[in-house]
Parts: structure tokens; C-alpha cells; sequence
């Protein structure tokens, strides 16, 4: 089974707005519903898990029955920062689901991410076990001890930009989240930095520049743009 756990515990204070981010109406439709129906319509996807902001629970299910999301089951108060929010999904998906079970968690403010990359990313983790959704770095990488000036360049062959979703067997990573509470380890970025710090190896699937997160308010206009846009037909993939 493949389970899209989608993370829509944050405030988003970068946005500046008076709802969370995830909750912000473009073209009539809440943010986090394009995230929801990209996995909804997902042919490999058999069921959605919501971790959310607490006390918008009552919200996110009524936005679930107006656009008929019928893949999301579990609905749930989310933590005070990202590793707490996924380790009380995946405790919640541990109940009643195999510890074979892929998870794929993702992030409610992504709501570009395309079939081709929801589908990389569970072939991914059936191969290898885990699958972390990551684009090239184009641009020049420069090392900043000041955050005002450098004289270090990092070679960005050497990077990737991770993104999410991020692919996982529930029982692995629900095993590795609770060893990193032993070690005090509490608020890890993401589940691939979770992973690397407790000693584990993880691999990319396929990502995207299209699949932005929506952090700042030029973000909401790229996304914006971008549900507007067609690709001109003589453009290779």
C-alpha cells in the first residue's frame, strides 16, 4: 500500500498573511486542496493521511468534502515543528498499517508536484528503499561565515536540492525517528536530513523546478503563473 502523508502543520510566518499559507484561496480553491488532488488522482496513491495545523482539522475536512477528496482517511493535530508533526503521522499510520507500507510524506505548500514525480518516487522506494525527491543546483554556490561577504566557492555538482515527496517504509522510518528522540535529536529539517544523521543512505527520485514551495508571497505569484501556463509544443521534454 502506498500511503501520501501531507504535512500542513506550519504557520507560515514568511507569508505574512492572517491563515496559514496552506489555507490561502488561489482561483477559489485552498492551496493545500491542489496539493491533496494531485495525490487523489494518483493511480498508485491508495490512501492521503493529513497531519495539520491544530484546531483547522474541522476546516481541512470540510474543504476535503467540498472537493472530494475521498483518498484522505486520517485527519490529525499536527506537532511544534516538522520532525514532531511526521513522527505523530507515521505513530498514527503505525497502527493499522504494515511496516512494509510505503509513506510518502509531503508538503502541503508544494501543490505543483506532478504524477511523474509521485510516481518516481514510490518505483524509487521500492527499488532502493527510500526516495527523496531532488533537482540539480544551476546556480554559483558561495560560502558565507558573515552572511555578507565570501571568498569560498562550494562546487554545485556536488549538491542536490532536495524537495519533497519524500519516500519511505513506514516501519524503517518510524524505527529511525524514534532511535533520533533517544539520541535528543528532535528537530531535524527534513526526513532525509533525519536519515543522514542517524548514520542512513538515501537516494533521489525525480524532481522538479515546477514543484515550488510556497514560502513567500512572489512564490503564491510563480504558482499563480504557473497554473495559467502551457508549454510551447516544440519544447523537448
Amino acid at each position: 500500500m502506498n500511503i501520501a502523508m501531507i504535512i500542513a502543520g506550519g504557520i507560515g510566518n514568511r507569508m505574512h498573511q492572517d491563515i496559514p499559507k496552506q489555507f490561502i484561496t488561489v482561483n477559489e480553491k485552498p492551496v493545500i486542496i491542489y496539493t491533496l488532488e494531485a495525490f487523489q488522482k494518483h493511480p498508485k496513491v491508495d490512501e492521503i493521511i493529513v497531519v495539520c495545523l491544530g484546531g483547522w482539522e474541522q476546516i481541512l475536512w470540510a474543504y476535503v468534502k467540498q472537493f472530494n477528496i475521498s483518498k484522505v482517511k486520517t485527519v490529525i493535530a499536527g506537532g511544534t515543528c516538522g520532525q514532531e508533526s511526521i513522527y505523530r503521522g507515521l505513530t498514527e499510520l503505525g497502527k493499522n498499517h504494515s511496516e512494509e507500507d510505503i509513506v510518502l510524506i509531503h508538503d502541503a505548500i508544494r501543490p505543483m508536484v506532478s504524477k511523474e514525480i509521485i510516481s518516481d518516487c514510490i518505483n524509487k522506494t521500492i527499488e532502493k528503499g527510500c526516495a527523496i525527491a531532488a533537482i540539480p543546483c544551476a546556480e554559483a554556490m558561495l560560502v558565507t561565515k558573515d552572511q555578507e561577504s565570501s571568498e569560498n566557492i562550494f562546487n554545485r555538482d556536488n549538491l542536490k536540492r532536495t524537495q519533497t515527496p519524500q519516500g519511505f517504509k513506514i516501519g524503517k522510518l518510524l524505527k529511525i525517528h524514534r532511535r533520533a528522540l533517544e539520541k535528543g535529536i528532535t528537530n531535524s529539517v527534513a526526513s532525509c536530513t533525519l536519515m543522514i544523521e542517524m548514520g542512513e543512505k538515501i537516494y533521489f527520485s525525480k524532481g522538479s523546478e515546477k514543484n515550488l514551495k510556497l514560502t513567500t508571497v512572489e512564490d503564491i505569484d510563480i504558482f499563480k503563473a504557473l497554473l495559467l501556463a502551457k508549454r510551447t509544443e516544440w519544447l523537448k521534454d
